[in-house]
């Protein structure tokens, strides 16, 4: 396979007039706890149950852009817990697949600037409620109807129709100019307006075939499946321009596209394609990460089976993954999957989507609306509370070692190790991102205050992976006036003033700027 592209490649003292306490332990160092010989070793206590709503991680909601607002205040009665739970609560997402003709009615104008829009109330609920959104942009209309905007078929971009008595079930080449032209209006437009991480969760940015999912591919005004001898390279242009433009605009937010066997092809199923794996990795190359659309199906002429493991284990720690499950339960019949579903026990597509998520480490599981959500909560909510403990990222430090005592201007060591609990990890390492995630301590005041922040660029989320320990040593210097502070910690935003931005997994008390609060610190 070809190797992916390069990608852009202590404790806080805080002012306090009176004693504090912070909910981890402390132990005065005596040299065994891999820090230094003087000072204090703290030890935050580990959260494994609270649902932490970082980027990139945890169960992502699905809205339709037929948008009902009574579907934020979906809740699903659970037995163990005695109670109603409202699904937008579990979510760290909300993720609308939609057609380019309804972001883009008219040339030039848009859903989103169009107060009126079912996709503006909805990307105003999402927002309310704290969910960045995340899109998939469909253009091919063989199975929902007019996806692309008829003014781009005026202009005259060409296409191919599967029935002639569905006149409005065009399909247009990707290949073509005038629809490449079209498309690359609306990319530029979409990312003007979501190519903002505190506004969105991620794109997936590929979209083409049938659904939007990569596969069944047209290039043939004639004939939707033909492959001749031009489909490889044509198949490759495509796609390399498809990724490449979205890259080019979607600079701060992450990309995805399906690893499906078949990728960019004419076709849908059957056996892995010879270059379907080269292209996963010419996607990753320009910028994206990865995701599969069929999980728990384990067919193996169109399921998620030996290929698909296999691209996982690739990639796995080097771009994150993410889930869909195949089925819909209420319309596919997947008491015939190989895997051995009982017809009228959706629990077990359930277990068995779980099972594929672990294996492949993924970052982020999947709420889809309908019978999809209801048996998540209903049947298997046990997996529910399974993933947001167990997958995904959930990062800590188990000790952080620093002093108690220093002079204003001393230079001081702190040694901090860190793990992620999680099955996932932290994409630091995305271009998008550009490692802009790091440890951070700080000295803060009587008011929880930060008054001076340290970054330790040396110490990478991105590393931490398998519940290993990573230990580090950081070296700095305060200027404080001499008083009482507290150190504090943070995964901080470099490109935000280093503000907190990553929710660690810990039970100890935290500012409400969400600095965690360490060991008090008298300096002198």
């Amino acid at each position: 396979m070809t190797s992916m592209k390069n990608l852009i490649v202590g404790c806080i003292l805080t002012v306090f007039l009176g004693a504090v306490s912070c909910g981890c332990s402390k132990d005065k160092n005596d040299g065994n706890n891999d820090g230094p010989q003087s000072g204090v070793t703290v030890k935050p206590k580990y959260n494994k149950s609270r649902n932490l709503r970082n980027p990139l991680s945890g169960w992502v909601m699905y809205c339709s852009a037929d948008y009902d607002p009574s579907y934020w205040d979906t809740e699903f009665y659970i037995t163990d817990l005695g109670e109603n739970v409202k699904v937008a609560d579990y979510a760290s997402a909300c993720y609308i697949r939609t057609k380019w003709s309804v972001l883009n009615p008219a040339d030039g104008k848009y859903a989103w600037d169009d107060p009126n829009s079912k996709v503006y109330k909805l990307i105003k609920g999402a927002e309310e409620r704290g969910l960045p959104i995340a899109f998939r942009v469909v253009v091919d209309g063989r199975d929902q109807g007019a996806n692309t905007p008829q003014f781009v078929y005026d202009a005259g971009a060409k296409y191919a129709m599967s029935e002639p008595k569905y006149p409005d079930r065009k399909t247009p080449m990707p290949q073509d100019p005038i629809f490449q032209q079209y498309y690359e209006k609306f990319v530029e437009a979409f990312a003007a307006r979501f190519n903002d991480p505190d506004r969105t969760a991620f794109i997936d940015g590929y979209g083409l075939g049938k659904w939007g999912e990569g596969h069944s591919v047209a290039y043939n005004t004639e004939d939707v499946s033909r492959v001749d001898e031009n489909t490889e390279t044509v198949k490759r242009e495509v796609l390399d321009w498809i990724t490449k433009l979205y890259a080019k605009h979607f600079t701060k937010v992450p990309l995805v596209i399906n690893y499906h066997r078949v990728l960019g092809h004419p076709t849908s199923q059957g056996t892995p394609n010879e270059h379907s794996e080269e292209l996963v990795a010419l996607a990753i190359s320009n910028g994206y990460c990865i995701r599969s659309d069929a999980f728990g199906m384990t067919n193996s002429s169109w399921g998620y089976t030996a290929w698909e493991k296999a691209v996982a284990a690739t990639w796995r720690y080097k771009v994150p993954i993410l889930m869909e499950g195949g089925y819909i339960v209420s319309s596919h019949s997947y008491w015939n999957d190989p895997a051995g579903y009982r017809e009228g026990h959706p629990e077990d597509v359930r277990k068995g989507e779980f099972n594929a998520s672990a294996e492949a480490h993924v970052n982020m599981m999947d709420f889809r609306v309908g019978q999809e959500t209801e048996s998540w909560f209903k049947d298997s909510f046990t997996l529910v509370k399974r993933f947001i403990s167990e997958g995904g990222y959930r990062l800590y430090p188990d000790q952080v070692s620093l002093p108690d005592k220093m002079k204003s201007g001393e230079t001081v060591k702190i040694y901090s190790r860190w793990r992620n609990m999680g099955w996932g990890y932290c994409p630091n390492n995305l271009p998008q991102w550009n490692y802009k995630y790091k440890v951070a301590f700080a000295l803060l005041d009587a008011s929880g205050k930060a008054q001076q922040v340290f970054v330790d660029k040396n110490c990478e989320p991105s590393a931490w992976v398998d519940s290993k320990p990573f230990s580090y040593e950081f070296q700095t210097t305060t200027n404080l006036p001499a008083g009482k502070y507290m150190w504090a910690v943070a995964i901080v935003d470099t490109t935000k003033e280093n503000k907190p931005a990553i929710e660690l997994a810990v039970n100890d008390e935290k500012t409400a700027e969400g600095w965690v609060k360490l060991l008090e610190v008298q300096i002198n």
